[in-house]
Protein backbone atom coordinates (compact mmCIF):
# COMPACT_ATOMS: atom_id res chain seq x y z
CA UNK A 1 0.00 0.00 0.00
CA UNK A 2 1.42 3.35 -1.23
CA UNK A 3 2.11 5.98 1.74
CA UNK A 4 2.82 9.47 1.52
CA UNK A 5 3.51 12.97 3.46
CA UNK A 6 1.16 15.37 4.27
CA UNK A 7 1.37 18.59 3.27
CA UNK A 8 2.03 21.62 5.76
CA UNK A 9 1.72 25.36 5.43
CA UNK A 10 2.55 27.40 8.61
CA UNK A 11 1.16 30.60 8.84
CA UNK A 12 2.39 33.12 11.17
CA UNK A 13 5.40 30.80 11.79
CA UNK A 14 7.38 32.66 13.55
CA UNK A 15 11.13 30.71 13.90
CA UNK A 16 8.96 27.55 13.09
CA UNK A 17 8.87 25.06 16.36
CA UNK A 18 4.83 24.05 15.17
CA UNK A 19 5.68 23.12 12.24
CA UNK A 20 9.30 21.28 13.03
CA UNK A 21 7.14 19.41 15.20
CA UNK A 22 5.32 17.90 12.42
CA UNK A 23 7.95 17.48 10.46
CA UNK A 24 10.14 15.45 13.08
CA UNK A 25 7.50 13.02 12.76
CA UNK A 26 8.56 11.72 9.19
CA UNK A 27 5.08 12.03 8.39
CA UNK A 28 4.76 15.47 6.78
CA UNK A 29 6.49 17.52 4.33
CA UNK A 30 6.52 21.65 5.58
CA UNK A 31 6.05 22.90 2.31
CA UNK A 32 5.90 26.91 3.35
CA UNK A 33 5.64 29.54 5.72
CA UNK A 34 4.41 32.85 5.96
CA UNK A 35 5.64 34.88 8.48
CA UNK A 36 5.86 38.96 9.09
CA UNK A 37 9.40 39.23 10.85
CA UNK A 38 12.32 38.80 8.79
CA UNK A 39 14.67 37.56 11.31
CA UNK A 40 12.24 34.75 12.32
CA UNK A 41 11.38 34.77 8.38
CA UNK A 42 15.37 34.03 8.34
CA UNK A 43 15.19 31.22 11.09
CA UNK A 44 12.33 30.05 9.27
CA UNK A 45 14.42 29.57 5.88
CA UNK A 46 17.38 28.73 7.30
CA UNK A 47 15.95 25.54 8.89
CA UNK A 48 13.50 24.27 6.61
CA UNK A 49 15.37 24.55 3.04
CA UNK A 50 12.83 23.41 1.15
CA UNK A 51 9.72 25.47 1.96
CA UNK A 52 8.60 28.67 0.66
CA UNK A 53 8.55 31.61 3.02
CA UNK A 54 6.69 34.39 2.30
CA UNK A 55 7.45 37.36 4.31
CA UNK A 56 5.52 40.26 5.51
CA UNK A 57 1.91 41.35 6.32
CA UNK A 58 -0.05 38.12 5.11
CA UNK A 59 -2.33 41.01 4.27
CA UNK A 60 -0.95 42.31 1.51
CA UNK A 61 -0.93 38.88 -0.37
CA UNK A 62 -3.99 37.95 -2.49
CA UNK A 63 -5.36 35.01 -2.85
CA UNK A 64 -3.93 34.59 -6.27
CA UNK A 65 -0.45 35.30 -4.55
CA UNK A 66 -0.99 32.33 -2.02
CA UNK A 67 -2.31 30.10 -4.28
CA UNK A 68 0.38 30.64 -7.14
CA UNK A 69 3.21 30.80 -3.77
CA UNK A 70 1.47 27.49 -2.06
CA UNK A 71 0.69 25.21 -5.64
CA UNK A 72 1.26 22.14 -4.16
CA UNK A 73 -1.85 22.66 -1.93
CA UNK A 74 -1.59 22.03 1.84
CA UNK A 75 -3.22 19.28 3.83
CA UNK A 76 -2.82 21.19 6.90
CA UNK A 77 -2.72 24.42 7.94
CA UNK A 78 -1.08 25.50 10.67
CA UNK A 79 -1.25 29.14 13.14
CA UNK A 80 -1.04 30.95 16.12
CA UNK A 81 -2.81 34.49 14.88
CA UNK A 82 -3.01 36.87 17.53
CA UNK A 83 -6.70 37.10 18.74
CA UNK A 84 -6.68 39.68 21.21
CA UNK A 85 -5.69 43.26 20.67
CA UNK A 86 -4.53 43.33 17.19
CA UNK A 87 -6.69 44.89 15.05
CA UNK A 88 -6.20 44.71 11.21
CA UNK A 89 -6.03 47.20 8.84
CA UNK A 90 -8.90 48.98 9.66
CA UNK A 91 -7.95 50.54 13.50
CA UNK A 92 -12.19 51.55 13.65
CA UNK A 93 -12.98 48.09 13.30
CA UNK A 94 -14.95 47.72 16.23
CA UNK A 95 -14.28 45.61 19.09
CA UNK A 96 -10.72 44.75 19.39
CA UNK A 97 -11.12 41.90 21.10
CA UNK A 98 -13.98 39.98 18.98
CA UNK A 99 -11.27 37.78 16.35
CA UNK A 100 -13.65 38.90 13.59
CA UNK A 101 -11.51 42.35 13.98
CA UNK A 102 -8.37 40.72 14.69
CA UNK A 103 -5.71 38.73 12.36
CA UNK A 104 -7.96 35.47 12.76
CA UNK A 105 -9.60 36.95 9.82
CA UNK A 106 -6.79 35.99 7.77
CA UNK A 107 -6.40 32.39 9.38
CA UNK A 108 -10.18 31.62 8.37
CA UNK A 109 -8.73 33.02 4.84
CA UNK A 110 -6.12 30.83 3.89
CA UNK A 111 -8.93 27.97 4.81
CA UNK A 112 -11.16 28.95 2.25
CA UNK A 113 -8.23 29.40 -0.24
CA UNK A 114 -6.70 26.14 0.24
CA UNK A 115 -9.32 24.24 2.03
CA UNK A 116 -7.17 22.14 4.07
CA UNK A 117 -8.06 19.08 5.64
CA UNK A 118 -7.26 20.01 8.88
CA UNK A 119 -6.42 23.40 10.66
CA UNK A 120 -5.58 23.94 13.72
CA UNK A 121 -4.90 26.87 15.70
CA UNK A 122 -2.30 28.11 18.85
CA UNK A 123 -2.84 30.57 21.78
CA UNK A 124 -2.16 31.36 25.00
CA UNK A 125 -4.80 29.92 27.91
CA UNK A 126 -6.29 33.45 28.89
CA UNK A 127 -8.08 33.33 25.36
CA UNK A 128 -10.71 30.37 26.86
CA UNK A 129 -11.97 33.40 29.53
CA UNK A 130 -11.85 36.46 26.93
CA UNK A 131 -14.86 37.97 26.18
CA UNK A 132 -16.05 40.63 23.17
CA UNK A 133 -17.83 43.92 24.58
CA UNK A 134 -21.05 41.83 23.81
CA UNK A 135 -20.29 39.41 26.57
CA UNK A 136 -19.43 36.50 24.30
CA UNK A 137 -16.59 33.94 24.68
CA UNK A 138 -13.83 34.92 22.19
CA UNK A 139 -13.23 30.97 21.69
CA UNK A 140 -16.62 30.18 20.67
CA UNK A 141 -16.79 33.04 17.75
CA UNK A 142 -13.55 30.83 16.47
CA UNK A 143 -15.39 27.74 16.80
CA UNK A 144 -18.17 28.98 14.87
CA UNK A 145 -16.42 31.10 12.04
CA UNK A 146 -14.22 27.88 12.03
CA UNK A 147 -17.14 25.25 11.38
CA UNK A 148 -18.79 27.74 9.16
CA UNK A 149 -16.17 26.30 6.58
CA UNK A 150 -17.48 22.57 6.95
CA UNK A 151 -14.60 21.53 10.15
CA UNK A 152 -15.39 20.02 12.97
CA UNK A 153 -13.75 21.83 15.38
CA UNK A 154 -12.39 20.50 19.18
CA UNK A 155 -10.80 23.09 21.85
CA UNK A 156 -8.20 21.81 24.79
CA UNK A 157 -5.98 23.20 26.81
CA UNK A 158 -2.29 21.04 26.22
CA UNK A 159 0.39 21.23 28.79
CA UNK A 160 3.64 20.87 27.56
CA UNK A 161 5.16 18.74 30.22
CA UNK A 162 2.59 15.64 29.31
CA UNK A 163 4.59 15.47 26.50
CA UNK A 164 8.01 15.26 27.81
CA UNK A 165 9.08 19.21 27.62
CA UNK A 166 10.73 20.82 30.62
CA UNK A 167 9.02 23.88 30.84
CA UNK A 168 5.31 24.44 32.89
CA UNK A 169 3.79 25.60 29.87
CA UNK A 170 0.28 25.31 28.99
CA UNK A 171 -1.49 26.29 25.33
CA UNK A 172 -4.91 26.11 23.94
CA UNK A 173 -4.96 23.66 20.41
CA UNK A 174 -7.95 24.35 18.30
CA UNK A 175 -8.52 21.27 15.83
CA UNK A 176 -10.63 21.80 12.86
CA UNK A 177 -11.06 18.82 10.77
CA UNK A 178 -13.29 18.74 7.73
CA UNK A 179 -13.95 14.59 9.07
CA UNK A 180 -14.92 14.30 12.76
CA UNK A 181 -12.36 12.99 14.76
CA UNK A 182 -12.81 10.59 17.57
CA UNK A 183 -9.36 11.35 19.41
CA UNK A 184 -8.32 14.88 18.46
CA UNK A 185 -5.97 15.35 20.93
CA UNK A 186 -2.74 13.43 22.00
CA UNK A 187 -2.97 11.42 25.82
CA UNK A 188 -0.08 12.28 28.00
CA UNK A 189 3.63 10.71 27.73
CA UNK A 190 4.78 12.19 30.33
CA UNK A 191 4.35 13.13 33.91
CA UNK A 192 6.13 15.56 36.87
CA UNK A 193 8.36 13.79 39.25
CA UNK A 194 8.43 10.53 39.68
CA UNK A 195 4.72 9.00 40.51
CA UNK A 196 3.12 5.99 42.19
CA UNK A 197 1.58 3.82 39.34
CA UNK A 198 -1.78 3.89 38.96
CA UNK A 199 -4.35 2.57 36.06
CA UNK A 200 -4.10 5.69 34.58
CA UNK A 201 -0.27 6.58 34.66
CA UNK A 202 1.31 3.31 34.48
CA UNK A 203 2.71 3.99 31.21
CA UNK A 204 4.06 7.39 31.81
CA UNK A 205 7.47 8.60 31.60
CA UNK A 206 9.28 11.56 33.78
CA UNK A 207 9.34 14.68 32.38
CA UNK A 208 12.89 15.92 32.11
CA UNK A 209 13.87 18.87 34.07
CA UNK A 210 15.53 22.43 33.61
CA UNK A 211 18.90 20.49 34.57
CA UNK A 212 18.17 18.04 32.39
CA UNK A 213 17.74 20.03 29.26
CA UNK A 214 20.41 22.02 30.08
CA UNK A 215 23.43 20.11 32.26
CA UNK A 216 25.60 19.11 28.96
CA UNK A 217 25.96 22.32 27.77
CA UNK A 218 29.25 24.48 27.67
CA UNK A 219 30.20 25.96 30.90
CA UNK A 220 30.47 29.74 30.83
CA UNK A 221 29.87 32.33 32.87
CA UNK A 222 28.53 35.67 32.09
CA UNK A 223 29.94 37.78 28.89
CA UNK A 224 31.40 34.31 27.58
CA UNK A 225 30.10 32.05 25.05
CA UNK A 226 29.64 32.61 21.00
CA UNK A 227 27.02 31.87 18.12
CA UNK A 228 28.94 28.37 17.46
CA UNK A 229 30.62 25.98 20.13
CA UNK A 230 31.93 22.82 20.85
CA UNK A 231 30.55 20.45 23.21
CA UNK A 232 32.71 19.90 26.03
CA UNK A 233 31.32 17.28 27.32
CA UNK A 234 28.70 14.29 26.65
CA UNK A 235 25.39 14.15 26.69
CA UNK A 236 24.09 12.61 30.00
CA UNK A 237 20.58 11.39 29.92
CA UNK A 238 18.16 10.55 26.71
CA UNK A 239 16.87 14.13 26.66
CA UNK A 240 20.27 15.40 25.91
CA UNK A 241 20.86 12.60 23.48
CA UNK A 242 17.83 13.32 21.11
CA UNK A 243 18.07 16.89 20.82
CA UNK A 244 22.16 16.54 20.20
CA UNK A 245 21.35 14.27 17.05
CA UNK A 246 22.47 15.23 13.99
CA UNK A 247 23.87 18.32 15.61
CA UNK A 248 28.11 18.27 16.14
CA UNK A 249 28.26 21.90 17.03
CA UNK A 250 26.09 24.24 20.00
CA UNK A 251 24.97 27.12 18.07
CA UNK A 252 23.22 30.44 19.98
CA UNK A 253 24.98 29.93 23.16
CA UNK A 254 26.39 33.65 23.97
CA UNK A 255 25.65 34.86 27.41
CA UNK A 256 24.18 37.89 28.51
CA UNK A 257 26.89 40.76 28.70
CA UNK A 258 25.93 41.41 32.45
CA UNK A 259 27.53 44.28 34.53
CA UNK A 260 29.63 43.50 37.48
CA UNK A 261 27.15 44.92 39.61
CA UNK A 262 24.38 42.61 38.05
CA UNK A 263 26.78 39.08 38.37
CA UNK A 264 27.17 40.04 41.98
CA UNK A 265 23.33 40.91 42.07
CA UNK A 266 22.66 36.95 41.04
CA UNK A 267 25.08 35.60 43.28
CA UNK A 268 23.27 36.44 46.68
CA UNK A 269 20.16 34.98 45.06
CA UNK A 270 19.04 31.16 45.92
CA UNK A 271 16.86 28.58 44.02
CA UNK A 272 13.19 30.59 43.99
CA UNK A 273 14.73 33.54 44.48
CA UNK A 274 14.03 37.14 42.41
CA UNK A 275 15.46 40.34 42.60
CA UNK A 276 12.91 41.66 45.36
CA UNK A 277 15.19 38.97 47.48
CA UNK A 278 18.55 40.87 46.78
CA UNK A 279 19.84 43.18 49.46
CA UNK A 280 18.67 47.00 48.78
CA UNK A 281 22.30 47.81 47.77
CA UNK A 282 21.71 45.21 44.57
CA UNK A 283 18.65 46.42 43.64
CA UNK A 284 17.71 47.78 40.37
CA UNK A 285 18.90 52.02 40.40
CA UNK A 286 15.96 54.32 39.41
CA UNK A 287 15.80 55.37 35.51
CA UNK A 288 17.16 58.35 35.04
CA UNK A 289 18.04 58.29 39.01
CA UNK A 290 21.12 59.43 39.18
CA UNK A 291 22.20 56.25 41.14
CA UNK A 292 18.81 56.03 43.55
CA UNK A 293 17.76 52.41 44.06
CA UNK A 294 14.50 52.13 42.32
CA UNK A 295 11.47 51.49 45.09
CA UNK A 296 9.58 49.10 42.09
CA UNK A 297 10.62 45.86 41.96
CA UNK A 298 8.82 43.34 39.64
CA UNK A 299 9.17 40.09 41.90
CA UNK A 300 8.79 38.29 38.30
CA UNK A 301 11.93 39.39 36.70
CA UNK A 302 15.81 37.65 37.09
CA UNK A 303 14.50 34.61 39.27
CA UNK A 304 17.10 32.12 39.86
CA UNK A 305 15.46 28.90 38.94
CA UNK A 306 15.38 25.50 40.63
CA UNK A 307 17.32 22.75 38.92
CA UNK A 308 15.32 19.35 39.36
CA UNK A 309 12.34 20.66 38.15
CA UNK A 310 10.49 21.76 34.89
CA UNK A 311 11.30 25.35 33.89
CA UNK A 312 9.04 28.43 34.31
CA UNK A 313 7.19 29.08 30.96
CA UNK A 314 10.01 30.52 28.46
CA UNK A 315 8.35 33.77 27.08
CA UNK A 316 9.41 36.30 24.71
CA UNK A 317 11.45 38.18 27.29
CA UNK A 318 13.11 35.15 28.98
CA UNK A 319 16.41 36.95 28.33
CA UNK A 320 15.46 38.99 31.73
CA UNK A 321 13.19 36.38 33.46
CA UNK A 322 15.47 33.64 34.31
CA UNK A 323 18.72 32.82 36.56
CA UNK A 324 20.86 30.02 35.50
CA UNK A 325 20.34 27.47 38.54
CA UNK A 326 23.70 27.21 39.14
CA UNK A 327 25.75 30.37 36.80
CA UNK A 328 25.73 34.09 38.17
CA UNK A 329 23.59 35.14 34.22
CA UNK A 330 20.73 34.61 32.67
CA UNK A 331 19.80 32.23 30.38
CA UNK A 332 21.42 32.07 26.53
CA UNK A 333 19.30 31.56 23.87
CA UNK A 334 20.25 27.99 23.52
CA UNK A 335 19.70 26.88 26.98
CA UNK A 336 16.08 28.48 26.32
CA UNK A 337 15.87 26.10 23.14
CA UNK A 338 16.64 23.44 25.13
CA UNK A 339 13.98 23.72 27.89
CA UNK A 340 11.45 24.55 24.35
CA UNK A 341 12.53 20.90 23.23
CA UNK A 342 14.41 22.72 20.05
CA UNK A 343 17.02 20.13 18.52
CA UNK A 344 20.79 21.57 18.57
CA UNK A 345 20.74 21.59 14.97
CA UNK A 346 18.03 24.06 14.42
CA UNK A 347 19.88 27.93 14.50
CA UNK A 348 18.27 30.65 15.32
CA UNK A 349 18.89 34.33 13.00
CA UNK A 350 19.11 37.32 13.61
CA UNK A 351 20.93 38.86 16.54
CA UNK A 352 20.59 37.38 20.35
CA UNK A 353 18.64 40.38 21.81
CA UNK A 354 17.58 44.28 20.10
CA UNK A 355 17.05 47.48 22.37
CA UNK A 356 13.40 48.26 23.14
CA UNK A 357 10.96 48.09 20.51
CA UNK A 358 9.50 51.35 21.47
CA UNK A 359 13.25 52.69 21.63
CA UNK A 360 13.53 51.53 17.92
CA UNK A 361 10.55 53.42 17.04
CA UNK A 362 10.80 56.64 18.44
CA UNK A 363 13.95 56.95 17.07
CA UNK A 364 13.44 55.74 13.74
CA UNK A 365 15.00 52.68 13.53
CA UNK A 366 13.06 50.52 11.88
CA UNK A 367 15.25 48.50 9.88
CA UNK A 368 16.40 46.60 13.62
CA UNK A 369 12.73 46.32 14.80
CA UNK A 370 12.95 42.63 14.35
CA UNK A 371 12.44 39.69 16.59
CA UNK A 372 15.27 38.58 18.36
CA UNK A 373 17.15 35.29 19.43
CA UNK A 374 15.28 34.84 22.40
CA UNK A 375 11.95 36.46 21.09
CA UNK A 376 11.61 33.83 18.60
CA UNK A 377 12.33 31.44 21.16
CA UNK A 378 9.88 32.33 23.74
CA UNK A 379 7.33 32.56 21.27
CA UNK A 380 7.82 29.82 19.49
CA UNK A 381 5.89 26.04 20.25
CA UNK A 382 7.17 23.78 21.51
CA UNK A 383 8.08 21.14 18.59
CA UNK A 384 7.99 18.06 21.28
CA UNK A 385 4.21 19.38 21.92
CA UNK A 386 3.90 19.79 18.42
CA UNK A 387 5.08 15.97 17.23
CA UNK A 388 2.85 15.00 19.93
CA UNK A 389 -0.36 16.23 18.37
CA UNK A 390 1.14 15.45 14.63
CA UNK A 391 1.72 11.69 15.79
CA UNK A 392 -1.78 11.86 17.00
CA UNK A 393 -3.35 13.50 13.98
CA UNK A 394 -1.48 11.13 11.55
CA UNK A 395 -2.73 8.31 13.17
CA UNK A 396 -6.76 9.83 13.24
CA UNK A 397 -7.06 11.02 9.47
CA UNK A 398 -8.62 8.47 7.61
CA UNK A 399 -8.60 10.22 3.31
CA UNK A 400 -10.64 9.49 0.87
CA UNK A 401 -8.53 7.33 -1.64
CA UNK A 402 -7.23 5.53 1.91
CA UNK A 403 -3.39 5.64 0.67
CA UNK A 404 -1.88 6.66 3.96
CA UNK A 405 -0.49 4.12 6.57
CA UNK A 406 -0.02 4.18 10.28
CA UNK A 407 3.79 5.09 11.31
CA UNK A 408 5.54 5.07 14.11
CA UNK A 409 8.29 7.34 14.99
CA UNK A 410 11.40 7.15 17.66
CA UNK A 411 10.08 8.78 20.92
CA UNK A 412 11.74 9.69 23.64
Amino acid sequence: MAKRKLKVLDSFAGAGGFSLGFELTGNYEVIGAIEYDQWAADTFQYNHKNAKVLVGDIQSYSDDDLLNAFPDKPDIILGGPPCQGYSICNRNAGDPKDPRNSLFTEFLRLGKVFNPKIMIMENVPNIMKAKTADKEFVIDIIKKELESLGYSTYVKTLSATDYGVPQIRKRVVVVASKTSLDNPYPKPTHSVGEQEPTLFNNNLKTCPTLWDAISDLPDIEAREGAEEMDYDKEALNDYQNYLRKGSDKVYNNKAMNHSKRMVERFASMSWGHSVSDVPDHLKPYKRNGNGEISTKVYDQNNRRLFPDKPCHTIAASFYANFVHPYKNRNFTPREGARVQSFPDWYVFQGKPTVVSHKLLAREGRTEEKHLCQYNQIGNAVPPLMAKAIAENLYNAIKTEDNILECTYTETI
